[in-house]
C-alpha cells in the first residue's frame, strides 16, 4: 500500500508554515518534547496518521533563520527540505508521493526535493531507471510535487533535473556510455525543444579540421571517436554573437601509455564530467527558452594503451598550427580541449567561451571537493560567475592564470608540453588552454575580444572523500576512499553533476543583463 508524505520547513520560532488543509504545523511542533526540538538545521520530525497524508515531516530551519537573508537563507531552506526528502525515502517503498511546502522559497525547494531524491543503481530488482537496456518494468520512487507551486519551483526543477542527468552520465559505465552512445543520449534529451540543433561529426571531420591533438588520444582504442556541436539560438536574433561551452569528454581515461594506478580507476568513467555538465546545462537552457544564442562544443574519446596509442615524448601539431610534447599521456584533458577551443573560438567569434574539465588532481589537492576551480582572463566574467555560484551554493574559486608559471610548460623542444610538473599543476595546465583561445589577447589597443573561463571540476566532480597518491601526473588520481561528510543534506554520495545549477544561472542572469 502505497502512502502519501508532506514536508514542512519550519522555522522553531515561527512554526507555522503555509500548510496544506488539515495539517496544522504549530500544533505539530508543539507536541514534540522541549528536548526533541533541536534548532540544527535538517533536524527532522515524522508524524503518522496526519489529516490527508499518512506521514508529516516537520524539518527544523534553524535558530535565527528569520534573520537570514539572499544565498544563505536559500542554502537553508535547501539544506531543510533535502533532510526532509531524506527522512521520507528512508521509510522504503511504501511511500509513492511527497508534497513539499515550498512557500519560503520555491526554487531552492524544488532544487533540493529534486536532487535529495536522486539514487543512481543499476541493481535489476527493482528494475533501475538507469538500465540503457530500455527495461520495461517502472522502477519504484517518490514523486514530488509541491502545495505551493509557482514558476520558481519550476525553473528549480529544470536545474535539479539537469544537474540529475550529468550525475547519470558521469555514473554510467564506460561500456555503457561510450563516445557514440553519449551523442545518442544528447539526441534524445533534447528531441523536440525549439531552437536547437545537434550535430555529430566524426573522425574523418576531424582530421579534415587538423584537430590532431584531439585525434591522438583516440588512437589507443577501437571506440570511435565523437566531436558532439549543440547549437541553441534563443535570442531574438539568431545571428546574434553567442556564449560558447566546450566541455571535456574523455569518456574512460585509463592514461593512456601513462598508465594510472589500478586502484579506482573505475571513477574514470566520469572524465567526461566537462561534456555532460556543459551538454546538461545547455539543455536546462534550452528547457528554459532562455534569450541567449549558444553554441556547446564536446570532444568524445577513451583514453586507451594500444599499438597505435601516443607515446610520451610524441610531437602533435594542434589545429592552430602549435607544436606539443606529449610529456605524459594522462594529461589528455588538454590535448582534446586545445583543438575544441581553437576550433569554437575562430569558427564562431563567441563572446565568451567556458570551458569544464576534470582536469587536473592539482585542484584537487588546491581545493578539495568544495569549490570548482576557475582560471578567467576577465574580472567581469569572473565575477557575475562568482555570484551565480553562491546564488546556487555551486561554488567557485579563482586560481591564477599567470605567465610566470610559463616556463613550465614552454621549455621543451616543442611550443607547449602538456604537462609542466608537480608544482602549480593546475595553473599550467589552464596556461596550456590559453593558447588555443583565439581573441583572448588585447591587439592595437583593443579589448580582448573574447572573454574566456575554465573550470576545473577535477576536485568537484564527486561527493567521496579520497586518500590521494600524488605524483607528477597532472591529470586525476583517485586512491582509497576514506570516510567524510561531503555528501550534503539534499545530496548523496557520487558523482556530483557540478557546476550544472550555477551555469544555469549564470546563464539566466547574463540573457536578463546583456
Amino acid at each position: 500500500m502505497s502512502s502519501k508524505a508532506y514536508v514542512v520547513p519550519i522555522d522553531p520560532k515561527n512554526p507555522a508554515g503555509n500548510a496544506a488543509p488539515g495539517v496544522n504545523p504549530t500544533s505539530l511542533w508543539s507536541s514534540l518534547p522541549p528536548a526533541q526540538k533541536p534548532a540544527k538545521v535538517g533536524t527532522s520530525h515524522l508524524f503518522y496518521g496526519t489529516p490527508a497524508f499518512d506521514v508529516t515531516a516537520l524539518v527544523s530551519l534553524g535558530e535565527g533563520f528569520d534573520s537570514k537573508t539572499g544565498d544563505v537563507r536559500r542554502e537553508i531552506v535547501r539544506k531543510a527540505v533535502g533532510s526532509g526528502i531524506k527522512s521520507v525515502k528512508g521509510l522504503g517503498d511504501g511511500v509513492s508521493e511527497a508534497v513539499i511546502d515550498a512557500s519560503t522559497d520555491p526554487h531552492a525547494a524544488a532544487v533540493a526535493a529534486h536532487l535529495a531524491l536522486y539514487n543512481f543503481s543499476l541493481k535489476t530488482s527493482p528494475p533501475s531507471a538507469f538500465d540503457v537496456r530500455g527495461t520495461t518494468g517502472v522502477p519504484k520512487k517518490v514523486e514530488i510535487s509541491t502545495n505551493t507551486k509557482t514558476a520558481d519551483w519550476d525553473r528549480g526543477v529544470v536545474y535539479a533535473n539537469a544537474q540529475n542527468l550529468a550525475r547519470t552520465l558521469m555514473e554510467l559505465p564506460a561500456n555503457m556510455m561510450t563516445p557514440t552512445a553519449f551523442c545518442e543520449r544528447a539526441q534524445t534529451e533534447f528531441s523536440g525543444i525549439p531552437n536547437v540543433e545537434i550535430i555529430v561529426r566524426d573522425e574523418a571531420w576531424a582530421a579534415e579540421k587538423g584537430m590532431r591533438t584531439f585525434l591522438s588520444v583516440t588512437q589507443g582504442t577501437d571506440q570511435p571517436a565523437k566531436f558532439l556541436e549543440i547549437h541553441y539560438k534563443g535570442a531574438p536574433s539568431k545571428d546574434a554573437q553567442p556564449l560558447a561551452f566546450v566541455g571535456k569528454g574523455i569518456t574512460f581515461d585509463s592514461g593512456g601509455i601513462s598508465l594510472k594506478a589500478s586502484e579506482d580507476m573505475k571513477l574514470m568513467r566520469g572524465d567526461m564530467g566537462g561534456a555532460a555538465t556543459v551538454v546538461s546545462s545547455l539543455l536546462a537552457i534550452a528547457q528554459l527558452q532562455l534569450p541567449i544564442n549558444i553554441v556547446a562544443v564536446t570532444p568524445l574519446c577513451e583514453n586507451l594503451p594500444g599499438p597505435k596509442a601516443t607515446k610520451p615524448g610524441d610531437v602533435i601539431y594542434a589545429m592552430n598550427g602549435k607544436s606539443v610534447e606529449v610529456d605524459n599521456t594522462d594529461a589528455e584533458g588538454r590535448l582534446v580541449l586545445a583543438d575544441a577551443l581553437y576550433y569554437v573560438s575562430t569558427e564562431f567569434k563567441p563572446h565568451t567561451v567556458i570551458d569544464v574539465a576534470t582536469l587536473t588532481g592539482a585542484i584537487e589537492v588546491a581545493l578539495g571537493e568544495i569549490y570548482t576551480g576557475v582560471f578567467t582572463t576577465s574580472d567581469t566574467l569572473w565575477d557575475r560567475l562568482s555570484v551565480a555560484g553562491e546564488s546556487e551554493y555551486d561554488r567557485f574559486w579563482r586560481m591564477p592564470l599567470d605567465e610566470d608559471y610559463g616556463p613550465q610548460i614552454y621549455s621543451s623542444n616543442a611550443d607547449l608540453c602538456n604537462t609542466g610538473g608537480k608544482p602549480a599543476g593546475s595553473c599550467t595546465a589552464a596556461l596550456f588552454l590559453k593558447a588555443f583561445v583565439n581573441g583572448i589577447e588585447a591587439k592595437d589597443g583593443q579589448e580582448p575580444s573574447v572573454r574566456w573561463a575554465h573550470l576545473d571540476i577535477a576536485g568537484t566532480m564527486e561527493d567521496v572523500c579520497h586518500e590521494q597518491k600524488y605524483d607528477l601526473n597532472n591529470d586525476v588520481v583517485r586512491n582509497t576512499p576514506f570516510i567524510c561528510t561531503r555528501p550534503t543534506p539534499y545530496q548523496e554520495k557520487g558523482m556530483t553533476g557540478r557546476p550544472v545549477r550555477a551555469l544555469v544561472e549564470f546563464v539566466r542572469r547574463l540573457s536578463n543583463q546583456g
